[in-house]
């Protein structure tokens, strides 16, 4: 299956949904103390994890094309891909969730929650078929001893 969406795009659509929902849902609305530097932080973090799984695989060489993993050069395990085969879907994530803290609606989480079972569905799915055809057992053994998401 061929990816045609990229994930950014979800990204931006799910975050177009919470921003949607916050405004016309009437009920929800939640307030605590530290709430805004909370989600400065997993926003942040959001944009480091990012940031380093995508240099690291420029510095392997391999393509950071999400809508063509058979494109792929080498498996990287390493690093980042230590403790999670999605640093990228992950870091969206968090930023998503530092969304939903700013906007104050509980009922974004599950938004968020919409965002994990699209992605692994329709993209890390078919990512993970098309990386074992390229891999075979190799990718197999990295899939055990790694989580999809953390």
């Amino acid at each position: 299956m061929k990816m045609k969406v990229p994930p950014a795009l979800i990204m931006l659509v799910f975050g177009g949904l919470m921003y949607v929902l916050d405004r016309f849902l009437p009920f929800g609305e939640f307030e605590f103390f530290g709430k805004q530097e909370l989600a400065m932080f997993l926003s942040g973090l959001g944009v480091l994890v990012m940031l380093i799984s995508v240099v690291q695989f420029f510095s392997m060489k391999t393509t950071v094309d999400p809508l063509n993993p058979q494109k792929t050069r080498k498996l990287v395990t390493n690093g980042i891909y230590k403790f999670t085969r999605n640093p990228m879907y992950l870091g969206m994530l968090l930023f998503l969730l530092a969304f939903g803290l700013k906007l104050g609606n509980a009922f974004n989480t599950l938004l968020a929650a919409g965002f994990v079972s699209y992605m692994n569905r329709f993209q890390i799915k078919p990512e993970e078929e098309a990386l074992s055809d390229m891999f075979g057992k190799e990718y197999s053994v990295y899939c055990k001893l790694t989580r999809r998401w953390f």
